[in-house]
């Protein structure tokens, strides 16, 4: 299956759970899109397995290929599974940019990745998938930097997690370590994406 590329809002209000991270969403029309959208259907184990599996790959932008590699990656990490897996989804390229505030969402810095605008201890890099290692420096291109998009995002920012720190001047990054599952979505179980894997 292709990676989806359709309105994330609609997503959102099927999951009942913010795949942008800021509640937009779900403050107007908090219930399932369709007609009969109000009237919540019970789901069954797995589909309520299913469910948790599809919100955190649609919060995270990938296809079920590559959200698979990477569940498996994080089985061979010691430590919880499913907090493996969502340390590993948060050193993606992609989000961290994101994260910084480049970009204001993370389809727009998967973009900005992809386009070669970003670098990473000096070298440009244009996979979004590329697996930051804490101590990495996140930066842009020189020319980049003055960027209209780069600067109103940054602005827009209202907190940057505590696992990067970020130079003003530089307009650099450093990724500081791995985040802590206390500072990633409360909203996601884990366990859930674990149990419809080993299903």
């Amino acid at each position: 299956m292709a990676r989806y590329t359709g309105p994330m809002y609609k997503k959102s209000r099927r999951f009942g759970f913010s795949v942008l991270e800021n509640g937009k969403e779900l403050a107007k029309k908090p219930y399932i899109p369709g007609e009969h959208g109000d009237k919540r259907k019970k789901l069954s184990n797995y589909g309520i397995q299913l469910q948790e599996k599809q919100k955190v790959r649609f919060m995270y932008g990938l296809n079920e290929k590559q959200f698979r590699t990477v569940f498996e990656k994080a089985g061979k990490i010691k430590g919880v599974h499913g907090e493996n897996l969502l340390k590993l989804l948060e050193s993606r390229l992609d989000n961290l940019v994101y994260r910084i505030g480049f970009a204001p969402t993370r389809k727009a810095a998967r973009q900005f990745v992809n386009h070669g605008h970003v670098t990473v201890n000096g070298k440009k890099v244009d996979i979004p998938s590329y697996t930051v290692k804490p101590g990495d420096v996140i930066g842009l291109r020189e020319r980049d930097k003055e960027l209209a998009t780069v600067k109103a995002s940054l602005e827009a920012l209202q907190n940057r997690v505590e696992f990067v720190s970020f130079d003003d001047k530089k307009m650099e990054a450093t990724y500081l370590r791995l985040p802590e599952r206390s500072e990633l979505n409360a909203d996601i179980n884990e366990a859930l994406i674990i149990e419809f894997y080993n299903r």
